[in-house]
């Protein structure tokens, strides 16, 4: 059972999420929240898999939220659900901790497959802002090389974690074994002095 908490303050959105979650097979809404305000209290009652999270709420952001959250509950996998397609928040949001990031114009089915994805290891995101972290990643890859020493392969295994794809999938790509997936990603994380996917591709996409 994937259990997922949804943090929207328009009310309408949220309670068609929470319905959509609750009606999915093997998936449970265990939170229904308008606000941040009290968001380290209340998640810590239900400790979901995974949060729904919108960028523009009252009070308190969806990026600072994220960081709120994975300060607290670094095991939660947050994905972003906004109407914003800007660089700025999409950076903002990975270089936070977001695991994702889905357009509110995205279909309900293709919301919860993407639940699903982040759950299995995935980094969902909607097609267009995909597009906008490759470009970004591209433009910076050359001095991640250099500045962290990867090799060939490794730069071409982070270049499949930025673009969503599971261990699985990755092994797939690239016709190796996972294990030796998972050997790659562990010398990459190593490299770049990270824990996590989110923490890797933040790494490369910040400021330099």
């Amino acid at each position: 059972m994937i259990k997922v908490a949804i943090i929207e303050d328009n009310n309408t959105l949220r309670n068609s999420l929470a319905n959509l979650f609750n009606k999915a097979d093997g998936m449970k809404c265990v939170a229904s929240l308008d606000n941040l305000l009290n968001v380290v209290s209340e998640i810590g009652k239900v400790l979901p898999d995974i949060i729904l999270m919108d960028i523009g709420l009252p009070h308190i952001s969806g990026i600072e939220g994220v960081r709120t959250v994975k300060s607290n509950f670094a095991q939660i996998h947050v994905l972003m659900f906004t109407v914003f397609e800007d660089d700025e928040k999409i950076f903002d949001a990975i270089r936070a901790g977001a695991s994702g990031y889905l357009l509110k114009k995205t279909p309900p089915e293709e919301i919860v497959a993407a639940i699903i994805e982040l759950y299995h290891g995935g980094a969902p995101m909607s097609a267009s802002i995909a597009r906008k972290v490759i470009q970004s990643f591209q433009s910076q890859i050359p001095s991640a090389v250099q500045d962290f020493q990867l090799t060939a392969r490794e730069k071409e295994i982070l270049y499949s974690l930025v673009d969503g794809l599971s261990y699985k999938k990755i092994a797939e790509k690239h016709f190796i074994s996972i294990s030796t997936i998972r050997t790659h990603i562990c010398n990459i994380y190593e490299k770049l002095h990270v824990n996590s996917k989110a923490e890797a591709v933040a790494k490369v996409l910040k400021p330099r």
